[in-house]
């Protein structure tokens, strides 16, 4: 049996990069698939063909993870569809990168909304279907950089930094109702940003790397595989970095 076979789980921001190997990872493991995009609709309708060509009972939705609304408005769709969300991850996530003194107000709030806010926004509203089912598994994306910081970063740090004191907090209130909330907080990860990047900017950052190369989405993919499976159903609060060693 596969580790997820009839469980349903909702991914935020799946229609490229990390989302989109998280989607594909969980439905090789027998999940049905929910995911949003905002903006990228081909993207994504290229990322739910692949899916329903496996055979995975998949759909997407175009919505905005940082509008409470739309969220609550999600979370009813995907249970109207689908019945049930044993899974969620909260992936969607932006940088607008700047140095505080030249970050304006709306840096600040764009990434605050999207990346912080999101994962209040879509919690709150997965958690009546969980608490009824008595059961789920909240995964939310951190980064190393909210661990550690990084300059030109204040807002993206805050925000990832924020998911990780939000989760914990989680866990504490609702373990007891067998509802489980991690975290996984990337280093740095081949994705379409990535393959832009100078040689000499690349070899910088392997070589802060204990493992000398950047990380796949397979890497991101395969921990959520883990914390949204029973393997870790004794797993929670817990912040799982997966970055070759960088955050050692």
């Amino acid at each position: 049996m596969k580790l997820l076979q009839d469980k349903v789980v909702l991914i935020t921001g799946g229609s490229r990069g990390i989302g989109k190997g998280i989607a594909k990872s969980m439905a090789s493991h027998g999940a049905s698939v929910a995911f949003t995009y905002r903006s990228s609709a081909d993207q994504a309708k290229t990322v739910l063909e692949e899916l329903r060509n496996e055979g995975v009972e998949a759909e997407m939705y175009q919505s905005d993870a940082s509008n409470f609304e739309a969220a609550e408005k999600l979370v009813g769709d995907v249970m109207e569809r689908f019945g049930k969300i044993d899974v969620l991850i909260n992936n969607a996530g932006i940088t607008k990168d700047t140095l505080m003194l030249r970050m304006g107000e709306d840096q600040w709030d764009a990434v605050i909304e999207v990346n912080l806010k999101s994962v209040f926004n879509l919690t709150k509203h997965a958690l009546r279907p969980m608490l009824k089912a008595r059961g789920g598994s909240i995964i939310n994306m951190s980064s190393v950089v909210g661990i550690f910081g990084n300059a030109g970063q204040a807002n993206y740090a805050a925000s990832k930094a924020g998911i990780i004191g939000f989760s914990k907090s989680i866990a504490k209130e609702l373990g007891s109702r067998n509802i489980r909330c991690n975290v996984i907080a990337p280093g740095f990860i081949e994705t379409e940003m990535t393959e832009a990047m100078e040689d000499k900017a690349r070899e910088s950052y392997e070589s802060a790397i204990p493992l000398k190369r950047m990380g796949m989405t397979d890497d991101i993919a395969n921990a959520c595989v883990y914390l949204g499976s029973d393997l870790s159903s004794y797993v929670t609060g817990q912040v799982l970095s997966v970055c070759g060693g960088l955050n050692m």
